[in-house]
């Protein structure tokens, strides 16, 4: 079994990504299945080409795809990406869509075919916090998540999601009372819902539903 899984670099201003150092900083075999791993712009249309690509050239059995929420205190196992690009500030290439399809022929929305409730109590169970997302934004982790699913649309036995995580230590430093994860935690629970996401065919039927 081959995993890809991207991390964006570095947007806004920021040094450091997260999802990248994360993403590079995972074992290159998790529960038997090879760790393809792949960085990613912060762009929306160079972001859907590389996919593209990635895609074609690894022939992936899973597509797990990671990204930076600054603010959040765990990690996110996003469960929809919907087909809006609405753009708070511009991405890496100066690019800021508003209210633009991410495919203009597209679906309102994909879900994820990962397991993701599994992936958030096998987070847990490694001692993080976790929680099942229905928003990924508007911005390119949406895109990006929305761009693996449609690419997979045909594609029943590969299987995508998101997984958004926080801000690392060394970014929060003058950001008084935000909350961050250590990478070694964050690398740990990547691990954790890679696993599960190996292991779980079908999802948990257990409620892990907002009531906002």
């Amino acid at each position: 079994m081959r995993i890809l899984v991207t991390g964006f670099d570095p947007f806004d201003g920021e040094e450091i990504n997260p999802a990248r150092e994360a993403v590079f900083a995972l074992p290159d075999e998790i529960a038997g299945a090879a760790i393809i791993k792949a960085e990613v712009p912060t762009e929306f249309m160079q972001s859907t080409i590389l996919m593209r690509e990635l895609i074609a050239q690894h022939s992936p059995d899973i597509v797990l795809c990671v990204g930076q929420a600054g603010g959040i205190s765990g990690l996110n196992a996003e469960r929809v990406a919907i087909n809006l690009q609405d753009a708070r500030i511009p991405d890496n290439a100066g690019y800021a869509p508003l209210d633009a399809p991410v495919i203009a022929d597209g679906p309102a929305a994909y879900f994820a075919t990962l397991p993701v409730k599994a992936m958030v109590r096998a987070a847990r169970e490694a001692g993080l916090a976790a929680q099942v997302s229905y928003s990924a934004g508007t911005f390119v982790c949406n895109h990006l998540m929305y761009v693996a699913l449609h690419e997979l649309r045909a594609r029943p036995d590969v299987r995508a999601g998101f997984v958004h995580i926080p801000y690392l230590p060394e970014q929060v430093a003058k950001r008084p009372g935000v909350p961050a994860m250590p990478l070694a935690e964050t690398v740990r629970g990547l691990s954790a819902m890679i696993s599960a996401a190996v292991g779980f065919e079908k999802d948990l039927e257990v409620s892990e539903g907002a009531l906002n």
